[in-house]
């Protein structure tokens, strides 16, 4: 198995915004980690930074249709975020699809186990978010493992402005509008029933891979609802029930 070969392709496909085939090569869940962090560390030697961690398949739904119990996670870095109102150029992309979501910013380091309240603790601001997924694969096809060394197909994102915690995020109501027209409709309870869960999950697998939270990390607790196709000139809107509105247009 040839784990720096494969990272090179798949960050190869990504640079040059071009679809690639499903991996020919059966991985274990490990082998797709190591084939992520290996593409990473490519992006880490050209000057990226590691700014926070993305989390996946935290709707309970959706886990069930994959046969997994567990959730999958990818690395966010500074040149994936895009400021709330900014564009991104449609090219950067293969078949660019947005969906909405929460993110926590830490103000303490999170060990590895951590209580829910624990997690909690730990946060220093809570805001709306829109997360680009685009997997690098031909027709967005692809197993477990193929997404999760695709750095869980996660592109881009955008955070709105940042609000201090508040006791319940389990029931925030979430409606995504693309052109004015809305397309999704949620609440905070579609990611794993309260998003600070996916919090826990996402200390524990960062410090498994040793890469442990610190404070500053972005969080992205996973998406709410369905993602949606973009197209170039599409101005995505998400507006969050007491946390506000954040926005993202594609050129």
């Amino acid at each position: 198995m040839n784990i720096a070969a494969i990272a090179e392709r798949l960050d190869t496909a990504m640079r040059d915004a071009h679809a690639v085939p499903q991996l020919a090569e059966p991985l274990s869940l490990d082998q797709a980690y190591a084939v992520q962090a290996a593409s990473l560390a490519r992006r880490y030697a050209r000057g990226e930074r590691r700014v926070g961690v993305k989390m996946g398949f935290t709707s309970l739904a959706k886990m069930e249709q994959m046969g997994i119990g567990e959730v999958i996670w990818g690395r966010l870095t500074d040149a994936m975020q895009v400021a709330d109102g900014g564009t991104v150029p449609f090219t950067r992309f293969v078949h660019p699809r947005i969906e909405p979501e929460i993110a926590f910013l830490l103000g303490t380091d999170l060990a590895a186990e951590v209580s829910e309240a624990e997690a909690y603790a730990a946060l220093a601001g809570v805001a709306p978010a829109l997360e680009l997924i685009d997997s690098r694969y031909e027709n967005f096809r692809f197993s477990l493992s193929d997404v999760v060394a695709d750095n869980s197909s996660s592109s881009a994102f955008v955070v709105g402005p940042w609000s201090a915690p508040f006791p319940d995020l389990a029931n925030l109501n979430f409606t995504m509008s693309i052109g004015g027209e809305t397309k999704q409709t949620g609440s905070s309870a579609a990611i794993l029933g309260d998003p600070i869960r996916s919090l826990v999950r996402a200390a524990r697998l960062a410090a498994t891979s040793g890469e442990p939270l610190k404070a500053g990390d972005i969080v992205m607790a996973g998406g709410a609802t369905a993602a949606e196709a973009l197209a170039p000139g599409d101005r995505t809107t998400l507006d969050v029930e007491r946390l506000g509105r954040v926005i993202l247009s594609a050129s």
